[in-house]
């Protein structure tokens, strides 16, 4: 694992997580990478991708928040 600025251990996750902490679909997940709402994959292969965990785990918590301090 390697250690960032902020000294937070960044761990690369696949798909198959993404989905499981998610909850959403493959293509689902997609379209929001392709609209800029989702944290961009990294290529870790030839014909590999991964996620920066934090960065999915940071995603979430933003849309927990903000579907909390949304006016019902």
């Amino acid at each position: 694992m390697v250690q960032n600025k902020t000294d937070k251990t960044l761990k690369l996750i696949r798909l198959s997580e993404v989905i499981r902490k998610t909850g959403f679909g493959k293509t689902w997940i997609y379209k929001l990478i392709s609209a800029g709402k989702f944290p961009k994959q990294i290529k870790i292969g030839e014909r590999a991708v991964a996620f920066i965990e934090s960065e999915v785990d940071e995603w979430i918590y933003k849309a927990i928040t903000a579907s909390r301090n949304t006016s019902n």
